[in-house]
């Protein structure tokens, strides 16, 4: 079974228009001799009526050529008509010539034009054949949209199809006999929807923003638009074209699209923002590839042209006049203004002010304000008019954002002059230079006038009309005259005082104007030195340790200056013969001697006097030496030290001779080595003593907590408890008198060595034919409490030995709360006899004796407090006497 046979018109129910176009390749050995197509026997013009594989023609085709000109061929191989065609004979042929012109290959391709699709069984010259159709489209969705002619076998389409929706239908054909019989197999037939361009293209966006900067090169990328096809991808169907159509503002073009990927390009570079900020763009996009048939779609597109720094800010003016008052300090003087074509607000457009010359003593600052751009020019620094009545400035301007067209003539640097007039005002006296000096010798006699300190008044730069107080003086040494400011000495100048530093003793002095503007200046009185100190020695206590020398250097020093001090002259101050007998004076020779183990008050005035440090000249220095072989002690040597003009002063220095190595080792030991100096404790022996009282302390802190300890062990048991207390016994009938040893009530204490016993607690007592246990002293111990690892034992002696007995007694309640728990464990184990099963004659208790009797329980007897209410016990039976005497001894 084939399909093959003439064209039918269409159905003669749904018409032509109905009829399903369908392309079946076929009888094509080879893809350039002959393309069979299948199209209705009506064409309108522009309509597709198929594709051909040119690639496998000539791949390299650049030239297409067709013999009939009602068709076209675009370049991947879709025909289209160009007029209304008919097939009035059912078919219709065209040939296609491809060339290449490069390597001159040339090749044609057939294409035939026949009817609709017939199928036809070889079965049908036998039989009388019936066709049917099964699959997509007719039994199954889509429904009924294909049928058969059952006698001709004509095959039928009974609607439009939508290729975007079904690609293709794959069919099963049936010849069947009208018996039923099947003289052929099933054909499968494979309907392939070509694409018609029926579907638009369509933009992503119906309106696209871009963004480009002002001043871009030519070829600068704006940004890019793309458009979707639903048709058939990689034909003419979905080849799109992109192109502008319209710009506002129109003159001049600057902008083209790429036709194939859509994007958009600059084509000048004279985008200027100041001028044109904005521009919109109607673009479009054609199927295709852009024939005036195509199918085609518009969007806006919307580009903003960005601001860059391409116009400095320039001033409004060149010249600016201000003024401000002298001394004045954190105004402002002037604004200046600036204009600026970039974008508001923008880096570009903020303007940055510079002060270039006239600011050297830097009195000015200039900001800018945020909010205006304007430049604040402020005094930070208060400007004098005597000085200068007039200052010019020279302001610049830029933008924040760097200029960008630094190659340009233009210099992006804006300049401006500002001329700042200073207005005088009546600011009172000055004090210039604030430290002034005068030059007095101490110790003038008081009264001594001299001159003092000078303000001026800076309009007419005199001191006339200004009168001077004195504001500090730390000693009062001085007074300031009023009127002149010079002063006079109230007091002895002293060059030598304490809070003399260098010779200069330094009053604050204030000058005031008739309309109370002042100043405040200091005056510094450099104190000429006079020879009115005579020298003396700092440190008047001498060691010479006698096994390792015989002599000790003394140093002396000098309050004045140089001039008036060394060198010294020592001598002996004494009339004393044994003094000079004794001691003896020494020059050193040499110029420089070494100070050793001075005092701290000496070592502060040799720093003080002489020269920093140790060292000193050997011209204030001599050696004192012993004579005779002197004892060891202390001795008082007067010496007297003169200056180089005559004054002098006497130390007496005390010179202690001592047995010694070192001299720090006769200070530490001068009670032992001179033997006259008081006896002293040391810090070891005073800590010693400290630590032993330390020591007491503790010992008694431990006896105490000792006894206290003590007092609170548990009550041992008294010799005559056995006495106060009964033990209760269940055996009542006469027989033989038992002794119970105590041993084998024992109790396991945690930490101890085996079993700590217990002690004889009682021996058998026969009395009336009932025996009772009677509780006894046994053995020196004693009921005693045992604490170890937190358990609490009793009835243990916890340490061997002779106990003593407590002199108190416990009460019934304690004893009984002590032994119930312990006694019946033993007695539980006194029932077993060795298989483990109950004894015979295995104790019993019981809690109450002597049910129904006038004596009433036993145990009452050991409950009473007192001897009274025990008449009753006179008249008991004789088996109960001796319980009895047990209850009432003492």
């Amino acid at each position: 079974m084939a399909s093959a046979g003439p064209v039918r018109s269409g159905s003669p129910a749904l018409g032509l228009p109905h009829l399903l176009t369908l392309a079946i390749l076929a009888l094509a050995c080879d893809a350039c001799k002959e393309v069979i197509l299948r199209v209705p026997s009506q064409l309108p013009a522009e309509k597709f009526v198929g594709r051909v594989n040119l690639k496998d023609c000539l791949k390299s085709a650049n030239l297409i050529h067709l013999s009939d000109p009602d068709f076209q061929v675009f370049e991947d191989g879709s025909v289209y008509t160009t007029n209304s065609v008919a097939l009035s004979s059912g078919q219709r042929s065209f040939t296609i010539w491809l060339f290449n012109t490069d390597s001159q290959e040339e090749r044609e391709l057939s294409v035939h034009l026949e009817g609709p699709v017939e199928i036809q069984s070889d079965s049908a010259q036998n039989y009388t054949i019936y066709y049917s159709i099964r699959g997509p489209g007719v039994d199954r969705e889509p429904l009924n949209l294909f049928y058969v002619e059952r006698d001709t076998g004509n095959l039928y389409c009974t609607g439009p199809v939508d290729r975007e929706q079904y690609e293709s239908f794959e069919l099963t054909a049936f010849a069947t006999t009208p018996d039923g019989y099947t003289p052929e197999y099933p054909l499968t037939l494979i309907i392939k929807v070509e694409d018609e361009n029926d579907n638009h293209p369509i933009f992503t966006k119906t309106t696209y923003s871009f963004t480009v900067l002002e001043s871009s090169a030519v070829g600068s990328v704006v940004g890019e638009v793309c458009a979707t096809d639903r048709d058939e991808p990689d034909t003419m169907h979905t080849r799109l074209r992109y192109s502008i159509l319209e710009q506002s503002p129109s003159p001049p073009t600057l902008f083209t699209m790429h036709p194939t990927t859509g994007v958009i390009t600059t084509t000048s570079s004279q985008l200027d923002r100041e001028l044109i900020d904005k521009y919109q763009l109607k673009i479009k996009v054609q199927d295709m590839d852009g024939q005036y048939f195509g199918l085609q779609a518009t969007a806006t597109c919307i580009i903003t042209v960005g601001d860059v720094n391409d116009n400095p800010p320039t001033f409004t003016r060149a010249v600016y006049e201000t003024s401000v008052e002298e001394n004045a300090v954190d105004v402002e003087i002037l604004r200046l203004t600036v204009q600026d074509k970039d974008l508001v607000n923008s880096p570009n457009w903020r303007a940055n002010y510079s002060i270039l010359k006239g600011n050297e003593n830097g009195n000015f600052q200039i900001v800018t304000d945020p909010k205006t751009n304007e430049g604040i020019l402020r005094v930070v620094k208060p400007l004098n008019y005597e000085e200068r009545e007039r200052v010019s400035l020279q302001i610049g301007v830029v933008n924040e954002a760097p200029y960008t067209r630094e190659a340009s003539a233009r210099s992006p640097m804006s300049t401006a002059t500002v001329t700042v007039t200073v207005k005088n005002l009546d600011e009172g006296p000055e004090c210039i230079p604030p430290v002034q000096t005068v030059r007095i010798r101490e110790n003038v006699p008081v009264g001594t006038r001299n001159n003092g300190y000078t303000a001026y008044d800076p309009e007419t730069r005199s001191s006339s009309g200004i009168r001077y107080r004195k504001l500090s003086d730390p000693r009062g040494w001085v007074m300031v005259n009023e009127d002149s400011g010079s002063i006079s000495i109230s007091r002895t100048l002293d060059r030598e005082a304490e809070t003399i530093r260098n010779g200069i003793y330094n009053i604050t002095v204030l000058a005031l104007d008739a309309a109370g503007r002042s100043c405040t200046g200091t005056l510094g009185i450099v104190l000429e030195d006079v020879n009115d100190n005579g020298p003396f020695i700092p440190k008047q206590t001498v060691v010479i340790c006698k096994a390792t020398m015989s002599s000790a250097e003394i140093v002396a020093v000098d309050p004045d200056e140089p001039v008036n001090g060394p060198p010294f002259d020592f001598s002996l101050e004494s009339t004393d013969s044994e003094v000079r007998r004794m001691w003896r004076l020494t020059r050193i020779n040499g110029k420089w001697v070494s100070v050793r183990s001075l005092d701290v008050f000496a070592e502060e005035m040799l720093v003080a006097f002489v020269s920093p440090g140790f060292i000193v000249d050997s011209d204030t220095a001599a050696r004192l030496s012993y004579q005779n072989d002197p004892s060891f002690g202390s001795y008082v040597v007067p010496i007297r030290v003169t200056d180089r003009l005559g004054l002098s002063s006497v130390t007496s220095l005390t010179v202690l001779i001592c047995d010694c190595i070192t001299e720090s080792d006769c200070t530490a030991r001068s009670g032992e080595r001179t033997g006259y100096a008081d006896v002293r404790l040391g810090p070891w022996a005073i800590l010693a003593i400290l630590l032993g009282i330390a020591l007491l302390f503790c010992i008694l802190f431990t006896l105490v907590c000792s006894v206290s300890q003590a007092t609170k062990q548990q009550k041992v048991l008294p010799d005559d408890f056995a006495q106060q207390n009964l033990i209760v016994s269940n055996t009542e009938a006469p027989g033989d008198d038992k002794a119970y040893s105590a041993n084998g009530f024992t109790t396991q204490t945690v930490g101890a060595s085996g079993q700590a016993a217990v002690g004889m607690l009682g021996a058998g007592a026969k009395g009336g034919g009932q025996e009772t246990i009677e509780m006894v002293n046994g053995g020196h111990q004693t009921l005693d409490s045992c604490r170890v690892a937190g358990h609490h034992h009793t009835l243990d002696p916890c340490r061997g030995g002779h106990v003593e007995v407590d002199n108190f007694r416990y009460t019934y309640s304690e004893w009984h709360n002590f032994t119930q728990p312990r006694l019946g464990e033993k007695v539980q184990l006194c029932h077993e006899n060795d298989n483990q099963t109950l004894a015979q004659d295995y104790v019993l208790t019981y809690s109450y004796e002597g049910r129904g009797s006038t004596a009433g329980s036993v145990g009452c007897c050991s409950e009473q407090p007192e001897e009274d209410g025990l008449e009753f016990l006179d008249h008991l039976e004789p088996k109960f006497r001796t319980l009895a005497e047990v209850c009432t001894k003492r």
